[in-house]
């Protein structure tokens, strides 16, 4: 039984460090690689000045504020240069270096359960590095996910297609026509954010195993199992098995009882009064 559970132990590890690293990589690949667009449609009343394919391309790290295109002003040949609203880079680029940072870590702790699996238990010291990276991970995981939907929810107001003909001037005579022709697909983008959160649940259900691996999990079942035991030990003491019901007890003492007092002296009914009383008659 202790050759298998030696061989389970690096078996865990193994699975948890490969899986750590596929579900890190989907995070990073769905968003850094990431480009999108969209298309719009200018019908001016003068045919001629009119642009019915207007494409808006954007990408990863969704600095769309730098995100140039062309317009028609509808009126004659002048077109007026325009961008998107919005730097959502931050949030992006920080999911994105999480994941990356994750999916080193995890590939180096493989390699290391792998192959330096005595190195790795040495004195306590690689598990207990091991729990401190994968606490911190954890956190990380939660805070870069959720910065990244925020970021995600902004950049899909921010390439809607009927927010940006709001930027074009020609848009706002009702004589010109403008209309979305194509919006930008984001799904990729929206399995980024679950994959995210699926880290930080994979990473926090991490924690307890690496805390088993630490010793400190061992050592607090040994510290109860001891508790337990001068728990024991102390019921078990003379105190409790002294007879203090026996013959020096309190409750049998015999002169408590057993003495001849005031009501068994024979003197007080076996008086000559009722023998010379006896005699009279």
């Amino acid at each position: 039984s202790s050759t298998a559970s030696n061989l389970l132990v690096p078996c865990i590890d193994v699975w948890k460090g490969c899986r750590s690293n596929l579900f890190a990589i989907f995070a990073f690949a769905t968003c850094g690689g990431y480009s999108g667009g969209l298309r719009l449609s200018v019908d001016c009343a003068n045919k001629s000045e009119s642009d019915l394919n207007i494409d808006i391309a954007f990408a990863y790290p969704f600095r769309l504020h730098q995100v140039n295109f062309d317009a028609p002003t509808c009126e004659g040949k002048r077109r007026e240069t325009l961008s998107l609203i919005g730097d959502f880079s931050s949030s992006a680029e920080f999911f994105v270096t999480i994941a990356v940072f994750a999916f080193l870590y995890s590939l180096a702790a493989t390699v290391v359960y792998i192959f330096f699996q005595n190195k790795y238990r040495e004195n306590n010291r690689g598990p207990l590095i091991d729990f401190i990276v994968t606490v911190v991970f954890s956190f990380l995981w939660l805070v870069s996910s959720s910065a990244w939907a925020k970021g995600l929810s902004d950049v899909k107001i921010a390439t809607d297609p009927d927010e940006v003909l709001l930027l074009m001037s020609a848009c706002k005579q009702q004589s010109n026509k403008c209309l979305p022709v194509r919006s930008p697909v984001m799904s990729s983008l929206n399995t980024s954010v679950v994959f995210g959160f699926l880290n930080f649940i994979l990473w926090a259900g991490n924690i307890w195993f690496v805390f088993k691996e630490t010793g400190w999990h061992s050592s607090g079942q040994r510290h109860a199992a001891d508790t337990m035991e001068k728990q024991s030990s102390g019921y078990n003491q003379s105190g409790y098995n002294q007879d203090s019901y026996g013959p020096s007890g309190g409750y049998n003492q015999p002169g408590s009882y057993g003495q001849v007092g005031d009501y068994s002296q024979p003197q007080s009914y076996g008086q000559s009064g009722p023998t010379s009383f006896a005699n009279q008659i």
